[in-house]
């Protein structure tokens, strides 16, 4: 519109009636101002009577898109100083106390001493100025607490006092870090992994060695690799071979085993998670020394390529696991306090038992059975063969399964 504040008065009117549903805004700010101050001029605005000032106003803020209050606050800023303009923003600050000074050298200070605490560091910059008389910490001499922590997050006393830290460990908020406390009770599993070796950047087999703390009840199994794809079946099988119900799974802080995905395994089968502690290396210390005189013993140390482990873990199944738990006798130490009160663990013969014969032995051991199973179902397995017939026939399947890995692998495994 050409010559817009130059309109009659009828016209403003007019047009206000006709443009209810239209609305005009300036490009910037301004241009806005410029506009309102040539049709107050214009329209002499100080002289009209009240109802056209109204129209006048509205006029404003229609072609402007400002607010009427704002229009208001516009034409009393022209009445007073007889322009209209955009005030600049002032914001309130306070006078400042401490200089880029004081804060290179709180800097210094904290440099000197290990970053103290805020108490401890305010102490330090007084003692400076009252005590030993160095004139450059009398402001700093006064500081709070409070302005101090004020000061150190500033972007001068971060430039001045970087401090360069290794990257911490995060904490890891699955299992609980203590020794679990069976009472008596078997269901109380320990679970460590044995690696059956490299060879030329190939990764070998990986051994899962569970055994029950009350019982000795052992299971192994075999997966090809350490992560959830083949972990969670075998582990979820492992745990189903186990006659009684599992209560608590304790592991060392190995990330195969302390993960969510085995957390919410063992969270879904109501079993407690708990893991080794740091410094206590008899936590986990029974399922290792099976790791020796179970695994060790019967495989090797030598290479076995991944390929065999589904073959491993029928053996285990079929064979390892049956004759270890019914057949093969273990030792339980009978714990007493000498004269110095170290504890002190004993081996009697007659504590000599197979870990089906410890479970039967326990103070009403059909309670902690599994619903679908009962020892009387479990007898029949015990007496099926005599020891030394299920030892030679798990020798049996065992050489046959590593003469079959020694042909199908480049390289022969050790014994």
């Amino acid at each position: 519109m050409q010559n817009a504040e130059r309109l009659t008065p009828e016209q403003i009117r007019e047009f206000l009636q006709s443009s209810q549903n239209i609305d005009f805004v300036g490009q910037n700010r301004a241009e806005r101002y410029e506009f309102v101050q040539r049709v107050i001029v214009a329209q002499e605005y100080a002289v009209q009577g009240k109802k056209q000032r109204g129209a006048i106003r509205a006029y404003l803020s229609k072609m402007t898109g400002l607010s009427l209050p704002q229009i208001t606050r516009l034409i009393r800023q022209y009445r007073q100083s007889g322009v209209v303009e955009p005030r600049a923003y002032r914001r309130r600050r306070f006078p400042r106390r401490y200089t880029n000074r004081d804060v290179e050298l709180l800097a210094e200070v904290d440099g000197a001493h290990g970053w103290l605490s805020g108490p401890a560091t305010v102490r330090i910059l007084k003692r400076e100025f009252e005590q030993f008389g160095k004139a450059e910490y009398a402001r700093l001499a006064g500081i709070s607490v409070a302005h101090l922590y004020n000061l150190r997050r500033s972007v001068c006393y971060r430039k001045t006092a970087a401090e360069w830290k290794p990257t911490q460990p995060s904490a890891v908020a699955i299992g609980e870090r203590r020794r679990p406390d069976p009472q008596g009770r078997p269901g109380f599993l320990r679970i460590d992994t044995v690696h059956q070796g490299d060879w030329e950047g190939a990764k070998g087999v990986y051994h899962i060695n569970a055994v029950d703390a009350v019982t000795q009840w052992q299971v192994i199994g075999c997966v090809e690799r350490i992560n959830e794809q083949f972990l969670l079946p075998v582990l979820e099988a492992m745990l189903h071979q186990f006659p009684f119900r599992i209560l608590g799974l304790h592991s060392d802080n190995g990330s195969e085993y302390v993960n969510h995905e085995v957390a919410q395994l063992l969270k879904s089968l109501l079993i407690e998670f708990t893991k080794s502690r740091a410094n206590r290396t008899q936590d986990n210390a029974l399922v290792e020394g099976k790791n020796g005189a179970i695994i060790r013993k019967h495989i090797g140390y030598g290479h076995i390529p991944a390929v065999h482990a589904e073959a491993l873990h029928k053996f285990y199944t079929a064979h390892l696991n049956p004759y270890l738990n019914f057949h093969r006798p273990c030792g339980f130490a009978t714990e007493s306090l000498d004269v110095r009160g170290k504890r002190r663990r004993r081996y009697p013969r007659e504590d000599y038992a197979t870990p089906y014969e410890k479970l039967k032995s326990l103070p009403q051991a059909d309670q902690y059975i599994k619903p679908n199973m009962s020892l009387p179902q479990l007898d029949p397995v015990a007496q099926k063969m005599s020891d030394t017939e299920c030892a030679r026939k798990m020798v049996a399947a065992k050489v046959k399964l590593l003469r079959r890995v020694k042909i199908e692998s480049p390289h022969p495994p050790r014994s």
